[in-house]
């Protein structure tokens, strides 16, 4: 940090000069990024049985073992009239001229399954090839119906649209979040030159990011579109947090009489090291989502990582070296009276933040149960949690792949689209042995159509199954366990919907408990290198599970008991979309220990100073609480801006995150950590012995400022 210190403030200009020209280069490489991804099969686990039956019939046929797109045919004159014949027929000829479709399905005489109940609509499904361009074959197949009554749905399609639809929220939240950053930070600096330092960082964060994923892209993963809202919305907040931290810790020591340069010195030592430390707490926690196989977590992960470390990055260079550069110009156009002026120690006792905290200091027991109770309560909803998979209804109404949904569900008797898929790899000869199998699968699943056994290849046989009920209520779950249960010497695999989504929860059930190791033991190492305490890391990793079990509570009673739909604008599909929460987790847990550093690097800094236990929480709290509250309002509009998006669990993370910063920010840091800190008083800064102990942590008390 001395070295960093030193070179931001001799050369300013060439800092700024050649940050400008990176982040200009970043831009015109990674500006395409939001075009070049896409969603497909983000959400699936390609190493689950489910995912292995696709693949035996996907290599064994050259094409996708189920229909990815599905056209709903309007048929008002009855679904076996001679001119619903000719418009199924009309519809399945486009869709075999699109290219990539490599079969078309039409209703076969008596197959309902894929009749409407009232015979007002009759399905045609398409197949692709295994080496199709889904976004290409999405393109052009609504391309082929447009003009039809067809209603053109499916897996493919909805994909498609998703991530049209997730590059339309993308611009629109850029453009609503960059003027009230602006207008928040300008608030809260009363500059409006200050005010676009924050703007200007997070703009820049983005486009590194951006550059960074497109090279993990190229070179190692596929990133999924997804991994943008994250990216933009994190980014934004972090690099506007840090510049907050930065400008007003600049400001503190020019107010303390230190000359510009030096003040910009003084800040990257004391508020670029909390910088540090809080890139490498987000990044950390991030990365515990990279032991999860879903492409969807592992890109948030990937994503997760880079961004902190971007924002760090560009906060350390062109920030202080403005800072040098402007000097006490940093308020220019600014009326004098306007101008804030960070209180001094002596004034410290008079502001609203150091007299809360003497009372909470007061009554420590009982703000710790009452606001601990209040928090407990308000998390209590999430065991009742339902859990749904990834489909066409989390798009608005007005998407033609969420419309063909809807009326499969509300008229169709199964979805003939999307059925239960057995793959069986018998080998040659095996027919009677397949049949047998087959009767097996017929006796299981009695109430549902099953399919004839089909050689599909030489010795892999293919069995479809579509239950009554739909695809994700029990009856269906239970069908694919029961499936699965069959004993058979056959090589025989479980696929389907329903499939991929059991196997889903399994794998998340399977892999929570790395992540969670990975995500406490990574925080708690980090703040013990900054703290040289083992309490104060403990502590922090129970607050923030409180903060997240709260959020967790509101977002069931939000976005799966429907409550606040008119205002935010969606429908409830009645369960949270299943990787949502996990996602959700790391962000908040990371975000929470982001604000939790600024706190206790201040109060650290205090007893450096020789202050008490309690006036060092009472210190730390006036130092940093208008920070992190500014902060946190920065964050909220960041990252909270998402909640406009179109797409309902793009929603859930906005308003979840919004939510989780909230909390944190304010009930947590203004009530239970200095509630928490009175009460253990000297035992906060503990240590075994044989990690230094004391030593360490006064150590520590004197290394650490903000």
């Amino acid at each position: 940090m001395q070295w960093l210190s030193r070179l931001v403030s001799a050369r300013p200009r060439t800092v700024i000069a050649v940050a400008a020209f990176v982040v200009f280069a970043c831009a015109v490489i990674g500006g395409p990024l939001p075009g070049l991804l896409d969603g497909g099969d983000d959400f699936d686990d390609p190493g689950s049985p489910s995912a292995h039956a696709a693949a035996l019939i996907a290599r064994a046929t050259g094409a996708e073992a189920t229909p990815g797109v599905v056209a709903v045919v309007p048929t008002p004159t009855g679904a076996t009239s001679p001119q619903a014949r000719r418009d199924v027929a009309a519809v399945a000829a486009r869709l075999r001229a699109v290219d990539g479709i490599a079969s078309v399905g039409l209703p076969a005489a008596g197959d309902a399954s894929s009749t409407a109940r009232d015979g007002s609509s009759v399905l045609v499904t398409a197949t692709l090839s295994s080496d199709a361009s889904e976004a290409d074959v999405a393109t052009d197949a609504q391309a082929a119906l447009a003009g039809t009554p067809a209603i053109l749905g499916g897996g493919v399609v909805a994909g498609e649209q998703v991530g049209a639809q997730v590059q339309s929220d993308l611009a629109r939240a850029e453009l609503l979040v960059m003027p009230l950053l602006f207008v928040l930070a300008f608030l809260i600096f009363r500059s409006p030159v200050a005010a676009l330092v924050p703007v200007v960082v997070g703009a820049s964060t983005v486009m590194v990011t951006f550059f960074a994923l497109l090279v993990v892209d190229a070179a190692a993963m596929s990133v999924s579109v997804f991994a943008l809202n994250l990216v933009t919305g994190l980014g934004l907040g972090l690099a506007v947090d840090y510049s907050l931290l930065m400008v007003s810790r600049f400001r503190e020591e020019l107010a303390g009489g230190l000359a510009p340069r030096a003040a910009a010195v003084a800040t990257v030592r004391t508020a670029g090291r909390t910088v540090v430390f809080s890139a490498l707490t987000v990044s950390t926690a991030l990365a515990s989502l990279l032991v999860f196989p879903q492409n969807f977590l592992r890109s948030m992960g990937v994503a997760g990582i880079v961004v902190p470390l971007a924002a760090a990055l560009v906060t350390l260079t062109l920030v202080p070296a403005t800072l040098a550069l402007l000097g006490r110009r940093i308020d220019a156009f600014t009326p004098r009276r306007w101008v804030r002026r960070e209180p001094t120690s002596a004034a410290l006792p008079r502001t609203g933040w150091y007299r809360l905290s003497h009372r909470v200091l007061g009554r420590p027991v009982v703000v710790a149960v009452v606001v601990g109770a209040a928090l407990i309560a308000l998390g209590s909803p999430f065991l009742g949690v339902r859990f749904t998979a990834v489909d066409a209804s989390m798009l608005p109404t007005d998407h033609s792949a969420r419309q063909a949904q809807d009326v499969m569900e509300r008229t169709y008797p199964g979805d003939a689209s999307a059925p239960v898929l057995v793959a069986v790899n018998a080998g040659p000869g095996a027919a009677a042995q397949v049949k047998a199998y087959r009767q097996d699968v017929a006796r299981v699943a009695a109430g549902s159509l099953v399919s004839p056994a089909r050689e599909v290849a030489e010795g892999v046989w293919r069995i479809d199954v579509v239950p009554p009920g739909s695809q994700l209520d029990q009856g269906t779950k239970d069908l694919v366990q029961n499936l699965r249960a069959i004993e058979s010497p056959l090589q025989a695999e479980v696929g389907g919907q329903t499939a991929r989504f059991l196997d889903q929860q399994d794998v998340l059930a399977q892999r929570i408990p790395w992540a969670l190791a990975l995500l406490v033991g990574t925080t708690f190492i980090i703040l013990f290198v900054m703290t040289r305490s083992v309490v104060l890391p403990i502590k922090a990793v129970l607050l923030n599970g409180l903060t997240i079990a709260a959020t967790f509570g509101l977002l069931v009673l939000i976005f799966q008991d429907g409550h606040l739909e008119g205002l935010l604008g969606f429908t409830s599909q009645g369960a949270l979309e299943a990787t949502q929460p996990v996602l959700l987790f790391a962000i908040a847990f990371a975000l929470s220990t982001d604000y939790g550093t600024f706190l206790l690097a201040r109060i650290l800094e205090a007893r450096r100073a020789g202050a008490s236990d309690r006036e060092a929480v009472s210190i730390g709290l006036a130092r940093t609480g208008r920070i992190v509250t500014a902060a946190a309002l920065l964050m909220v509009a960041a990252i909270g801006a998402f909640a406009t998006s179109e797409i309902v669990f793009i929603k859930l993370v906005g308003v979840g995150t919004a939510l989780s910063v909230l909390i944190d920010a304010t009930v947590i840091r203004a009530f239970l950590v200095p509630a928490l800190m009175g009460l253990l008083g000297r035992a906060n800064w503990w240590a075994p012995s044989w990690l230094g102990g004391p030593r360490r942590a006064a150590r520590a008390g004197r290394e650490s400022t903000v």
